[in-house]
């Protein structure tokens, strides 16, 4: 049962659903997977790449509320529970114990290129359905897109 009701017709609002709570997925997994090696890396670069850590954390911490949000205005029941993100996430786990900078670094670069990827997929699913919910995806896409450039400097 939905209390709020979508102007979408239901075909537009099932693709677009499914997006968002795509997205969500990816976002909150990513938040996890960033704060995860930020707390474990070590390395003679670890301040450098501990603080960029937590901007992936922030932006997709942002993102994610913004993307469950645009759900619900829908009528679609957005879910970040742990289970749920376990069971849908696409990025990589992240090996247990220290990480040294170097390898903190290549499991960001891979974690945000599986993000981004899944983005652009759903850039192209909503972008008729839901302008509204593409322009979100827009955003996040461009702010993921600049950590993942930044990141992958890193490796040069």
């Amino acid at each position: 049962m939905s209390v709020v009701r979508s102007t979408l017709p239901e075909a537009d609002l099932k693709v677009v659903g499914e997006a968002l709570q795509g997205a969500l997925v990816d976002l909150v997994d990513l938040s996890l997977v960033a704060k995860q090696v930020h707390w474990n890396v070590v390395g003679p670069r670890f301040r450098s790449v501990h603080l960029q850590l937590d901007e992936v954390v922030d932006t997709a911490r942002l993102h994610s509320d913004s993307v469950a949000e645009r759900a619900s205005a829908l009528g679609v029941n957005p879910d970040g529970r742990s289970a749920s993100v376990a069971r849908a996430t696409a990025i990589p786990e992240v090996p247990s114990g220290w990480i040294k900078d170097a390898d903190a670094v290549r499991i960001l670069v891979d974690a945000l290129g599986v993000v981004v990827r899944r983005m652009r997929e759903r850039l192209e699913a909503t972008g008729e359905p839901d302008p509204v919910s593409q322009d979100i995806i827009i955003g996040l896409t461009a702010d993921l897109e600049k950590h993942a450039w930044m990141f992958q400097a890193e490796t040069a």
